[in-house]
Order: structure tokens, then C-alpha cells, then sequence
């Protein structure tokens, strides 16, 4: 039975060794598309979509980082809407809102399209997210957990726009901080 157990155990040093090297160096993770998203020069509809991807490093086991992209009727790129701890280190909001790659790897990790809306249906909908969004009331702040995090900001969307019919899966963690802070 000892024999066992020092098996079980090695196993386990051995898995968790691999969380600090498996996606390398962030500083040169892939922030590449994934190649998911509609190319904007190409589709002239409105999109809304909701992304998830693994947490950075060890917290990727259980977590992941969520994130909203849009793209308004005949426009040429897309917005994301987001929250990153890192930001407050430098005194910036942890909420941005800025063009970038809607698909874009999570330091390493492949995104999943968590919720996609198009057409006319998006169209409506990126009004009420954009306002959400302006409106989300932890812009400066961020805790791993319970939150605020950036799984708080999409659930505090989903939340205000109860059109957009997202519901995030149990690894969101902080999603359930808004529920919490309202009680």
C-alpha cells in the first residue's frame, strides 16, 4: 500500500511541476486569433459574441478569464469589453473597453465562444452591453476571489442585459460575486 501511495504522490508533484511550464512564459504566450470570430472586412452583419479561455498558469486546472467582443453593423473591427487585474497595477481601471482581436488566445490559452449572436439580434444587443458595460460599478477594482474579476464584469452584463441569455459555466469563477454584493 506505501508503494502505492509514493506512486500517487510523484504523480501529483509531477502534475503540478507542469502547471509552472506547460504555457511558458507570458511574455510570449500566443495572443494570436484563434481564427473563430467573423473576419470584419468580410462580414458587414453585426456580431456579438462571449468568450472564455483558461486562466494563466496553475489557475487554467480550474478557472477561466471571460471577455465580450462586438461588432456593430458594417464597421471594419471589433470592441472588447473587459476587466484585467494587471491593469491596477499602474493606478489604471481594470475595465477597458478598446478595438482589438476579438479571438485572441489567452496567453496561450485556445478561447471557446461561450455565446455568439449575429444580425439583427446583435444589433440591439451591443447598445445594451455597451451601456452595461459603462455602467459596471467595480471599473477600478479587482480580486482573484470572490471577486471583482473578470468574470464579475461578464456576469454583471449578463445580469443587465438578460437578452443576451448568458449563462457562464461553474469555472467563471467570481461570476457569482455580483448575486453576493447585491444581497
Amino acid at each position: 500500500m506505501g508503494f502505492l501511495k509514493l506512486l500517487l504522490v510523484i504523480f501529483l508533484l509531477g502534475l503540478f511541476s507542469m502547471s509552472f511550464s506547460s504555457q511558458g512564459d507570458w511574455r510570449t504566450a500566443s495572443r494570436e486569433s484563434a481564427g473563430i470570430a467573423p473576419d470584419p472586412a468580410e462580414t458587414s452583419e453585426a456580431v456579438l459574441h462571449v468568450y472564455g479561455a483558461d486562466a494563466w498558469g496553475w489557475r487554467g486546472w480550474f478557472a477561466i478569464h471571460t471577455w465580450i467582443a462586438v461588432k456593430p453593423k458594417d464597421e471594419d473591427f471589433y470592441t472588447l469589453y473587459d476587466v484585467v487585474g494587471w491593469r491596477g497595477y499602474n493606478q489604471q481601471p481594470v475595465m477597458r473597453i478598446s478595438r482589438d482581436i476579438p479571438d485572441r488566445y489567452w496567453y496561450g490559452a485556445r478561447p471557446r465562444l461561450l455565446k455568439a449572436h449575429r444580425g439583427t439580434d446583435a444589433e440591439t444587443l451591443i447598445e445594451a452591453v455597451d451601456a452595461a458595460a459603462r455602467s459596471y460599478p467595480w471599473k477600478k477594482t479587482y480580486k482573484a476571489f470572490p471577486g471583482p474579476n473578470s468574470n464579475t464584469f461578464t456576469a454583471w452584463i449578463a445580469q443587465q442585459v438578460p437578452a443576451l441569455g448568458l449563462e457562464l459555466p461553474f469555472s467563471a469563477i467570481g461570476s457569482g460575486y455580483v448575486n453576493q454584493s447585491s444581497q
